[in-house]
């Protein structure tokens, strides 16, 4: 398999590309902005098999060409991709600036988005895009002060999953969402100082890696709530 990551280099990104890589026919390209930590990732493996482009997606996408000739240069088609890059500016809303919106408007929603759409001549009938997304932003479920903008982008991401399994049902290209509850990650410590988690990052990456690889024999077009607790 020819599996894409963002958000790799660190929490469940990168634990994800880990249990992916795991398996020896699985080739894993990660993507994040902190190229030592990909680096050290990718000297982890036994299988040699996991590669990194070190970028800013929120810029290269604006103008893709270069990235995807990166792309491109490790592998022409691509099987699976995992939408995991994301981050959370932890305010009240009111005391957010333009700035702080825009990069979580960008990272959560606006750069999956135009990944898949930066991408997409190189799925095929059965590739796989899994977006991760977050009980924030899952309908119905619990809202907490200082994550309006954030649930608000999640809450984005996975209304636009549902419309492009719909979009492309006929051509065969899959569509899911996974809706993370709490896991212990530097950005939960960082929203709810003190509380613990009842699930590490390996833990749900190993979820995650089989959900990838297996889910959409079950599912398309799907927002699924993967949560024992939220926070």
């Amino acid at each position: 398999m020819n599996i894409i990551i963002t958000g790799a280099s660190r929490g469940i990104g990168r634990e994800t590309a880990i249990s992916l890589a795991a398996q020896r026919n699985n080739r894993i390209l990660v993507v994040s902005r902190t190229e030592s930590l990909l680096q050290k990732l990718s000297r982890e493996t036994e299988f040699n098999n996991i590669s990194y482009i070190a970028t800013d997606l929120n810029e290269s996408l604006r103008s893709p060409e270069g990235f995807l000739e990166q792309v491109d240069s490790h592998f022409k088609k691509i099987d699976i991709l995992i939408n995991n890059a994301g981050i959370l500016i932890y305010k009240p809303f009111t005391d957010l600036n333009y700035s702080e919106i825009r990069l979580m408007t960008e990272t959560n929603f606006m750069s999956p988005m135009l990944l898949i759409k930066a991408l997409f001549s190189s799925f095929h009938r059965g590739s796989h895009i899994v977006n991760i997304s977050s009980m924030g932003g899952f309908q119905g479920s619990s809202r907490y002060p200082g994550m309006s903008v954030y649930s608000a982008g999640k809450a984005a991401l996975a209304n636009l999953t549902e419309s492009l399994a719909s979009e492309y049902e006929k051509e065969g290209i899959f569509f899911n969402c996974l809706a993370l509850g709490a896991v212990q990650t530097e950005m939960l410590k960082e929203a709810f100082p003190g509380y613990r988690a009842p699930l590490k990052a390996g833990e749900m990456a190993g979820f995650i890696s089989w959900f990838a690889l297996e889910g959409n024999k079950l599912f398309n077009g799907k927002v699924l709530p993967v949560s024992v607790s939220n926070p």
